[in-house]
């Protein structure tokens, strides 16, 4: 008796937790819903009132106009630079880093982490005006690359593989040097595959930064040429403001370079982000 009470109270609540569950996620998609519709719509029927949220003659007039808009291609290819060769160097260097702060003894190692950790704290929009002036002064202002060699530095990363690294065991590393591995060697066939998971992670979290980043590319990228996706996009924001089907149109084609990736890596997501909690 006590066994089929405790037996339907755990359906119940199993039961009311996916309603809840199926409530917020309605909640959240009813926005992305709005957008999507709205792309499609024809300027005429923006304003039609009731709302239509099934647009009776659907087009992609929005989308046509927006590959018309100039440098807007442009934009999404260097969003494309930016955030694939950023993410790359980004995720390698703070590999190489974690790898010699973990498994590669040398005196000051511990001071030398602690100042990453300090950096973690430091805003980075107090970095900006420093930045303009040396950059300015080194003619990189408008340059691409120099905007990507500015991104290899990342404390968070750092710390994120520094933490799955700890715990790799060194019988590992032992037995590879015993066959005669480098320590090169090692650091590419034996450590990196062990940090699949935490890569992962640290890929979709810098490929989403560094495509969405707004403030700093508005601070060194001047020339409408060299404008990310997100520049071009809030520059509509005038000449376009009242056409939302056309703003919708370029919202949504920002955002599915970041869906294809998680979607391509969610599955090591979870267990990267569990890393940070497992060692100091």
């Amino acid at each position: 008796m006590m066994t089929d009470l405790i037996r339907k109270k755990r359906i119940a609540f199993k039961l009311l937790y996916y309603v809840c569950a199926l409530l917020v996620a309605v909640v959240v998609c009813i926005p992305f819903f709005w957008m999507i519709v709205t792309s499609l719509k024809s300027r005429g029927d923006l304003m039609l009132l009731p709302v239509e949220w099934i647009p009776q003659n659907p087009t992609l007039d929005a989308y046509r106009k927006l590959f018309t808009i100039p440098n807007f291609g442009a934009s999404i290819k260097n969003s494309f630079y930016i955030a694939i060769f950023g993410t790359v160097f980004r995720v390698l260097c703070a590999a190489m880093a974690a790898f010699a702060l973990t498994k590669i003894k040398f005196h000051g190692r511990g001071v030398i982490f602690g100042l990453y950790i300090t950096a973690l704290m430091i805003p980075a929009q107090t970095t900006f005006i420093p930045l303009f002036i040396v950059m300015n002064k080194l003619n990189l202002l408008n340059n691409l690359n120099a905007f990507i060699f500015l991104q290899l530095f990342n404390a968070f990363a750092i710390f994120m593989l520094r933490q799955k690294m700890l715990t790799i065991n060194d019988a590992y590393i032992e037995a590879a040097t015993i066959d005669g591995a480098s320590m090169w060697r090692v650091f590419f066939q034996v450590i990196l595959p062990l940090c699949s998971g935490t890569l992962a992670t640290l890929t979709i979290l810098s490929f989403m930064d560094l495509w969405n980043d707004y403030l700093l590319p508005l601070v060194l990228l001047t020339d409408r040429a060299n404008y990310t996706l997100p520049l071009i996009l809030n520059s509509m924001q005038g000449q376009y403001s009242n056409q939302y089907n056309l703003m919708m149109a370029g919202s949504l084609v920002s955002i599915i370079p970041i869906l294809i990736v998680y979607i391509c890596a969610q599955k090591y997501f979870k267990e990267g982000l569990t890393v940070g909690g497992v060692k100091g």
